[in-house]
């Protein structure tokens, strides 16, 4: 646990640990039961200082590094992967504003999303624009001092909750479109909600379209410049997949753990399942892949914090990797419980839900593959 944790992140991790054992466990399956987003553990994370890690010290954070973040991550996802995506997405949602905006929108912005007063939500994906990220047709026509937005968004984390989301649209320069991010206040005239998606799992974390009709933003809302879209959102991507193996890697612990509780009490034709050999050799796999993807994800994420070269492969290669890993523990656990594990009464069964979108956001991992090699031909 501590090649790549320091003796603060370690202590860090028992605190967040305890706590969200204590009051997010005893809300998980409730959560999935009614698909609500769960405010009370919104502001349970708000109140422990869990946003805190999404920002950088000078804005109310804590010590901004993702290694931090990603070890808090883990550790709510290890019970509850609909809560998990409250952290996550926040993170997700700030970045833009973390890593490109100026000062002048970090002062407005990050505090409030430091201290849980603020979602953030970040609006990238289209029904043509999901791995092909250059694909994005929402268009945004300069008026003035302002811009004037249109199109939609789909498949948005907490979009139709946020209270700031950040747009990417095309705007038209020199009869080229350049791709712009744009920051897009909850509230603003022409910005609606859409069709909110019914998933098999993270039920609790809501999946919206959003729509953008005639949405009119001041110029000072772009992030960067004119064109820096495509590039932002590929760095947001670069630290967004980092944090979906860590999310990967807590359920599949949760999943391990699941396992363990059970086989060590079953007791089938009169002996304990867990004396079985079929049964250990299962449970010496999970462990053995959940620690592999633990390692590899804290290695990506250091790596990260530092930009030591090839952090972009080790993003791609943490969320390769712990996304098809947590997919193979869920259906192991779900295994080792036998009937009672597709039982809603054990939570293996909700796990193996959550599991299986993993691989698909934030870059399917046949994109990662593509990423992965592209890296290393480069080289």
């Amino acid at each position: 646990m501590g090649l790549w944790l320091s003796e603060e992140q370690l202590l860090y991790k028992d605190e967040v640990q305890k706590m969200i054992s204590d009051k997010v466990k005893p809300r998980a399956a409730e959560i999935d039961k009614t698909g609500e987003f769960p405010w009370d553990v919104k502001e349970l994370f708000a109140e422990f200082g869990l946003f805190r890690l999404v920002v950088q010290p000078e804005y109310g954070g804590r010590d901004g590094l993702l290694l931090t973040l990603c070890v808090a991550i883990e550790e709510v996802a290890r019970v509850c992967g609909a809560s998990s995506m409250i952290l996550g997405n926040q993170s997700l949602g700030a970045s833009p504003l973390v890593l490109w905006a100026n000062e002048e929108q970090q002062k407005k912005y990050l505090p409030k999303i430091a201290s849980g007063e603020f979602l953030a939500s970040f609006g990238l994906t289209e029904s043509d624009a999901g791995s092909d990220v250059a694909a994005v047709k929402t268009r945004a026509v300069p008026d003035g001092n302002s811009y004037v937005i249109n199109g939609s968004k789909i498949f948005i984390t907490h979009g139709d909750i946020a209270d700031v989301l950040v747009v990417f649209a095309k705007v038209e320069v020199d009869g080229k479109d350049k791709m712009t991010a744009f920051i897009v206040d909850q509230g603003t005239p022409g910005l609606s909600t859409g069709k909110l998606e019914k998933k098999m799992g993270l039920k609790g974390s809501s999946t919206a379209e959003i729509i953008l009709d005639q949405v009119r933003v001041p110029a000072d809302n772009i992030v960067g410049k004119i064109g820096d879209g495509f590039r932002i959102a590929l760095d947001c991507l670069d630290k967004g997949r980092i944090m979906v193996g860590a999310m990967a890697t807590g359920l599949a612990q949760g999943a391990l753990d699941t396992a363990l509780d059970y086989t060590g009490s079953a007791v089938y034709y009169g002996t304990p399942l867990a004396k079985s050999q079929d049964v250990q050799f299962n449970l010496a796999d999970m462990e053995t892949f959940i620690q592999a993807s633990r390692s590899l994800t804290h290695a990506a994420a250091f790596k990260y914090d530092q930009k030591e070269d090839g952090y972009i492969r080790f993003s791609a290669m943490s969320k390769l990797f712990a996304t098809d890993m947590v997919m193979d523990i869920a259906n192991k656990a779900v295994d080792l419980l036998g009937d009672d594990g597709c039982s809603s009464d054990y939570p293996a069964e909700r796990m193996m839900r959550d599991a299986k979108i993993f691989a698909i956001f934030e870059g399917t991992n046949q994109i990662q593959k593509l990423v992965i090699a592209r890296d290393l031909l480069g080289k």
